[in-house]
């Protein structure tokens, strides 16, 4: 009985032993923390809200923090989608080939929980790149004025967001991805630095183009400003909106826009669509660029 007793205190102590330490703050001599007297919290004058300028009416300023609440939902799901299922999802796999996905949950995290402070949504005009010519819509842009991304657009009406995603013969291959306020915010948001980090690129021109670099150079699919939009779409349909249904749609047959890749080898390293979209429109100015479907989009 007592080798009995001898040894359960051993294998105890032995146990106690091997417990880690508690991470402790390093205390001086005199036993008090280095750190008692210079607290200060890590994440100290962060922006955590999406900032408006004062040129939005009350009417505004709903209408954006709305689209931008979407935009996070979209980004959130598609985020959650990728945890869940990674690489190996029938969804990544069509928008993002065989690349890894850390890179595309990064971007969509940007989006959730990013610093805010360097983005401000105004709904003046002050450089006149929200009137070009020649288009049916006053199209986006996006400027550094006075330190600050400033983005001016235009509001889709209130049957644009996630809500309705599906209806009205909505499908993500035929529809713009500005058809949603949401996803065009997306778009946007990509376009500053302060989130794009002057990574994500238009690398694919539409559906048939996104789906095509896809397939021939993924690493590039996941900082493209188009696929990251097609990919929340699709995975918020198909997921939450109809679900196992969702609205993909079929790719167009006849005048779809393919990849600037077209006819390159898949080891080749692609060429951001702006230059060559930018030169189409001589009256739109050199840091704008025009969409295949006239939307002129300023960096």
């Amino acid at each position: 009985m007592y080798c009995s007793v001898s040894l359960t205190v051993a294998l105890a102590a032995s146990c106690a032993l091997a417990i880690p330490a508690p991470i402790q703050p390093r205390a001086d001599s005199n036993g008090t923390s280095e750190h008692s007297h210079s607290t200060t919290a890590w994440n100290a004058g962060a922006t955590t809200e999406f900032v408006i300028h004062e040129s939005c009416n009350a009417s505004e300023v709903i209408q954006l923090r709305k689209g931008l609440a979407d935009a996070v939902t979209l980004a959130e799901h598609a985020k959650e989608h990728i945890l869940r299922f990674g690489n190996s999802s029938a969804h990544y796999q069509k928008y993002f080939g065989d690349a890894p996905s850390g890179e595309a949950i990064g971007y969509y995290e940007k989006v959730v929980s990013g610093d805010r402070g360097d983005a401000l949504f105004r709904c003046d005009d002050p450089d006149g790149n929200c009137k070009q010519p020649g288009t049916s819509i006053i199209p986006s842009s996006s400027q550094n004025i006075n330190g600050y991304l400033e983005w001016g657009a235009h509001w889709r009406g209130s049957n644009a967001t996630n809500e309705t995603l599906c209806a009205f013969g909505y499908t993500v291959a035929v529809s713009e991805t500005n058809t949603y306020f949401g996803s065009d915010l997306i778009h946007r948001l990509f376009h500053m630095p302060a989130f794009g980090e002057d990574h994500v690129e238009h690398f694919a021109e539409g559906y048939a183009g996104a789906l095509e670099l896809a397939r021939t150079n993924a690493t590039f699919a996941t900082h493209d400003s188009d696929i990251l939009q097609y990919f929340a779409l699709e995975v918020y349909a198909y997921d939450i909106t109809i679900p196992g249904v969702g609205c993909p749609g079929t790719v167009p047959m006849e005048g779809a826009t393919t990849s600037s890749m077209s006819g390159t080898p898949a080891a080749a390293t692609p060429t951001p669509t702006v230059a060559d979209a930018a030169s189409a429109t001589s009256d739109v100015p050199a840091e704008c660029h025009t969409h295949s479907n006239g939307d002129v989009h300023c960096d």
